[in-house]
């Protein structure tokens, strides 16, 4: 099968700087360069726009390539000082850390939401200081759009679909019946795939006959297949909100003496480069990709925001889905 494209408004890219290390990282902000956060007049430079940003955790494959992408591109070459913070998927360390930005005065202030809702109190601070905010890969669900400028990631709902509509265009007909590994509960990538993948097979006769999560981790994820394997002896197939959580399955799969993308077919999302492999391999099926790649946009729409231009509300990246020969041809050559 060939690769199927899914282009939808990506920015131009700024040129990436060397990888850095990523390092563990405190919930306390640092800054990326390891000597501490400055106030809002530009940092080490007027010409340096500061900018904090709070990510989720490093949970998956997927959030260290978007970790690294962020870190390579919000550069002092590029004209930023970073202070970064790892929330370690917890919303509170979250709010700790936009809270410690806005006291720092930064520029501007981006984060990766661990959770859709209870965000509203801690942007009215950032608005009320006149520091615009920007999400990035997750969006919130506050009704009141001006308390951040832009969302920048992918569709998630439409990542749901492609998957589910994968599994019913191979498998309607046969009955299938799916366990799902949900995404960390209350995260918008776990709501919109479940409802993307959900009516996406509505009207087939595929049906998912177990559900929990398994917060987008390989350990959780094999956790959660092994029980699933327990309580039903008729699974055909997996569907992953993530890769990493695809993995752990195929470990307990294996472990079961079974046979991943054989006795039991496996769809995930991501399309880091274990996944990938796997799939290569024949032990996933299918995956469509979620790009985490979001630093050159993130990078764009910050100097925008600083510089007072009107900025889309809305960004949705460029995606793709890959069966085992686009995975194959693909992986020489993958970023991430």
């Amino acid at each position: 099968m060939a690769r199927t494209t899914f282009a939808r408004g990506a920015l131009a890219a700024l040129s990436a700087a060397a990888l850095l290390a990523l390092g563990a990282c405190s919930t306390t902000p640092t800054n990326a360069s390891g000597d501490g956060g400055s106030g809002g007049d530009g940092g080490s430079g007027d010409d340096l726009i500061t900018i904090g940003f709070s990510q989720v955790g490093a949970e998956s494959g997927w959030r260290a390539a978007n970790t690294k992408s962020i870190q390579d591109t919000l550069t002092e070459e590029n004209g930023f000082e970073l202070s970064f913070s790892d929330a370690q998927q917890k919303q509170e360390n979250q709010i700790q850390a936009i809270r410690s930005y806005i006291a720092q005065g930064v520029d501007v202030i981006a984060f990766s939401p661990v959770v859709e809702s209870g965000w509203d109190a801690v942007l009215e601070e950032a608005k009320a200081a006149g520091i615009p905010v920007i999400l990035t890969d997750r969006a919130v669900d506050s009704e009141d759009e001006s308390l951040y400028a832009s969302f920048i990631g992918s569709d998630f709902v439409l990542e749901g679909e492609m998957a589910g509509e994968w599994v019913a265009e191979n498998f309607d007909g046969e009955g299938l019946k799916v366990v799902e590994l949900q995404g960390t509960t209350g995260s918008a990538p776990a709501i919109d795939r479940k409802e993307g993948f959900e009516s996406a097979i509505a009207g087939s006769d595929v049906e998912i006959i177990d559900s929990q999560t398994g917060n987008f981790t390989r350990a959780e994820g094999k956790t959660v297949m092994e029980g699933f394997l327990q309580a039903h002896d008729d699974i055909d197939l997996v569907f992953a909100h993530n890769d990493d959580m695809g993995l752990g399955a195929i470990e307990a799969i294996e472990a079961a003496g079974l046979t991943p993308g054989e006795d039991i077919k496996i769809v995930t999302i991501d399309a880091v480069k274990d996944g990938m492999q796997a799939l290569a391999d024949g032990k996933i099926n299918y995956i469509v990709e979620c790009n985490p790649l979001l630093g050159p946009d993130l990078a764009e729409i910050a100097k925008k925001v600083v510089a007072g231009e009107e900025v889309e509300k809305r960004i949705v990246v460029k995606d793709e889905a890959f069966d085992q020969e686009a995975a194959i041809e693909a992986l020489p050559t993958r970023e991430y």
